[in-house]
């Protein structure tokens, strides 16, 4: 029984550590970031605009860990526009959708309101049990894979972009203004300390898909990238709090800065009337 016990150990490690899910971007020993004690952000004010911000723990994280998403309200005027933040840590695109979060967003949108979604760091991984169920199907397309959960039910599974579109869709018919954005990147440089510029294929893909849906596109991760090329690799190396995916605080600001540089850039500058005087 013993030697049955070490067997079966022993094949769960190989699946794990398989070169498939070894090559995966976010396989990288993240601590585990469980936020969903936390009570969701209201708006402040139920008259003003309100920009929502849906995404994972790159966006909100408990200390020493924190997301860009838990800075960028400061960068608003408060009496003129809400800022919202329902990022939740450990969500991919599929787990937000699948838990109800996403429906709770649409349920508060008012016309006129903006939307900033950003997922992919949880959707790397396949989509069965060696991913926690959250691993979305690769690609943008209309195919799924039926996967079987632990209480036998049956969950149809579909793609990052499908998961993606359908946000922007059902935003867009409540009259909002949607942006999808990249993931901000890992932490990775080659030989000579140059940093990797990261999510090449995903970011393209989401780009494809605020194409099709009529979204706005932040390349959020290559802007993050581009002022990572400027600094020392040491303090960009400073700005994360784990191996290479989750930020410190200045790491978040930096962050943050970059998404703010993102909607500056937007044409016509269309949250310009809401930024704070400072």
């Amino acid at each position: 029984m013993r030697l049955l016990r070490l067997l079966v150990a022993c094949t769960g490690l190989l699946a794990f550590t398989s070169p498939a899910l070894r090559a995966a971007p976010a396989d990288d020993e993240r601590p585990v970031v469980n936020d969903s004690g936390i009570p969701p952000e209201k708006p402040a004010a139920g008259t003003l605009p309100t920009l929502w911000l849906a995404g994972d723990s790159t966006l909100n994280s408990n200390a020493p860990m924190r997301g860009w998403a838990q800075d960028l309200g400061q960068f608003f005027d408060a009496k003129k526009l809400n800022v919202v933040n329902r990022a939740i840590g450990g969500r991919s695109s599929r787990t937000y959708y699948t838990e109800g979060r996403w429906q709770k967003i649409v349920d508060g949108i008012k016309p006129g309101d903006w939307v900033v979604i950003q997922f992919g760091h949880n959707d790397v991984g396949r989509t069965d049990a060696t991913s926690k169920f959250r691993g979305s199907v690769k690609g943008i397309g209309d195919n799924t894979e039926d996967v079987t959960k632990p209480d036998g039910t049956v969950e149809t599974v579909h793609s990052f972009g499908w998961y993606l579109k359908t946000y922007v869709r059902t935003a867009r018919a409540k009259g909002a203004n949607v942006i999808l954005c990249s993931p901000i990147p890992h932490k990775k440089f080659d030989a000579t300390g140059r940093f990797i510029h990261d999510w090449a294929g995903w970011r393209e893909n989401i780009q494809t898909c605020a194409k099709a849906e009529g979204a706005s596109y932040i390349d959020l991760s290559e802007l993050i990238g581009r002022g990572y090329d400027k600094l020392p690799q040491a303090e960009v190396e400073s700005f994360f709090a784990d191996k290479g995916t989750h930020t410190t605080p200045a790491g978040s600001l930096f962050n943050a800065r970059a998404l703010l540089s993102g909607l500056r850039q937007l044409p016509d500058d269309p949250l310009a009337a809401y930024l704070a005087a400072k």
